[in-house]
């Protein structure tokens, strides 16, 4: 289930969601994207791990496993120059600020670039909790999907900005490409997977 405000918490996965304001765009060329990416690592890869993503050009898709609790204390004592009290402190803010930096970061590098002032994504970053085993499934098939899905592309593995060709490659990633690929089994079960049959956006629309 979305929910705006559930908390962020330790050794738990979510989806992450994020679209752009109005009718405006997150990404305008390649570089954009590549530039999200790295924000993405530079900001949050102290608090979470990511599984999978799709980059579309006005929203985004992450599918991250929150790390450890002691690993996250460690750095909140680092930034914050405090000893971390569990009645005092709030770790689940903590980890959102992260985002929140990530998403700050992005939006002041994107409106110099274009010219352009105020927010650029929506007011919250929506997050749905995996809470059942077929939860995790459903979101990596969601995510990789989401080109074909608005009709980006016509099959999964040809757009560029989602991580399916990164989780079936031998490069390295800083993607959890081991779990994701042994969650389904292996590589030859994971592409087989992912060549069900797709609906588009518009078959949606009356379902």
């Amino acid at each position: 289930m979305t929910d705006y405000h559930q908390p962020l918490l330790p050794d738990q996965t979510y989806h992450l969601f994020s679209r752009a304001v109005d009718s405006e765009k997150l990404f305008m060329n390649a570089d954009n994207y590549l530039f999200f990416l790295q924000k993405l690592k530079q900001h949050t890869s102290v608090v979470c791990q990511i599984y999978c993503y799709s980059l579309l050009p006005n929203h985004f898709h992450l599918l991250a496993r929150i790390i450890d609790e002691a690993s996250i204390i460690k750095h909140f004592e680092e930034v914050k120059k405090v000893v971390y009290q569990p009645n005092t402190h709030n770790l689940s803010d903590f980890i959102m600020e992260r985002f929140s930096n990530f998403l700050n970061s992005y939006t002041k590098a994107f409106n110099k670039a274009n010219q352009r002032k105020g927010s650029l994504f929506m007011d919250f970053l929506k997050r749905s909790k995996v809470n059942k085993e077929n939860d995790f499934t459903s979101f990596v098939w969601y995510i990789h999907k989401n080109a074909v899905h608005h009709q980006l592309t016509k099959n999964i593995g040809e757009w560029q900005y989602d991580s399916y060709k990164s989780i079936i490659s031998e490069a390295p990633t800083s993607l959890l490409r081991p779990d994701v690929l042994a969650w389904f089994g292996n590589k030859a079960d994971f592409i087989k997977f992912h060549q069900q049959e797709i609906y588009s956006k518009i078959e949606f629309k009356d379902i």
